[in-house]
This record gives C-alpha cells, structure tokens and sequence, in this order.
C-alpha cells in the first residue's frame, strides 16, 4: 500500500517563470451564492439583490455577480497550486473585472507565474509573483489580478502535520 500526499501550493523551487497552472474545479455561481456574498459583505446595491431593479433600470436586464465574489473564487481556486503553503501573501498590485458574471456562470480559473526572486534577508524564503485570470464557461475572461506571495524554500518547507498522527 502506498500512501499518498496531495500537493497543496509550492515551494520557491517548484515556481518556475512562465508556468501556467490551470485551477481545477470550476464554480458555478448560483443566485444564492451572490446574495449571500452581498449580504456577510454589507454590499447591498440593487444590481446585485434586486431583480426588478437589475432587469427595468439597468443596461444589463439581469443580475450581475458582485465583483468581489468573482475575485474570491479565481483567488481561492489558485490556493491549491499557488499559495496553499506561503508564508504570506503580500499584496494584489492590480485587479481588473473585464466584463460581468450572471447568475449561472461558471468560473474556471488559472494562474501564470511572472517572477520569483529568492529574499536577501532571509534565505530560507522568496517572493513570487503570479497573475491569476477567471473565465466564463465560454472562456471570456471576467477578472484578472497580480499578486506577490512569500513562500518557503523547499529546504525550508515545514512538514505537512495531522492532529491524529503520532509523532
């Protein structure tokens, strides 16, 4: 019997410049998926909850996905592959919503890393650099972003723990 570990994010040492990890699964976003999000958000603008509003007063004639949900799934959607072990993530330098999501969209994800430099205060660390897209099943993409994530180097990398495994 072999047991087996299911990666989740990266050492500096796996990043390499131009990779592309295309996330796996996709979410299909659901009306109560996005009147939940607006609601624990405190956003409660018209175009997101009220559908007479979003089909009489609107270019759209629907509901439109609030952005930040959108954003939450392309970044959580990346995690696995990208961030799942980081040390922090430092900041998002640009986001972009490149058209809107409805209900019933479906959002697939994926993440190209652009840099990576190893920090020359602490060697047992790096900085990498990654730009994440989402897309529409149709393969519009609907939101795009850059952000740095500080990870450990492989030597570095604590080990993966369980509550119930003896040491």
């Amino acid at each position: 019997m072999t047991t087996h570990e299911r990666p989740f994010g990266r050492s500096f040492e796996d990043f390499e410049i131009g990779d592309v990890y295309r996330h796996w699964p996709g979410k299909t976003i659901t009306e109560y998926d996005d009147h939940l999000f607006c609601l624990i958000t405190m956003n409660h603008h018209p175009l997101h909850l009220d559908e007479w509003f979003a089909e009489t007063q609107t270019q759209f004639g629907k509901n439109v996905v609030v952005g930040n949900l959108v954003y939450s799934l392309v970044l959580g959607m990346s995690v696995a592959d990208v961030s799942g072990s980081c040390i922090a993530n430092l900041e998002v330098e640009e986001l972009k919503h490149a058209r809107p999501t409805f209900h019933g969209d479906t959002i697939y994800a994926e993440t190209k890393v652009l840099d990576k430099k190893l920090s020359s205060s602490k060697p047992d660390r790096g900085i990498v650099t990654v730009e994440s897209r989402g897309f529409n099943q149709r393969g519009e993409e609907v939101c795009y972003f850059r952000r740095r994530v500080m990870v450990y180097t492989q030597a570095a990398l604590p080990a993966r723990q369980r509550p119930y495994e003896t040491p």
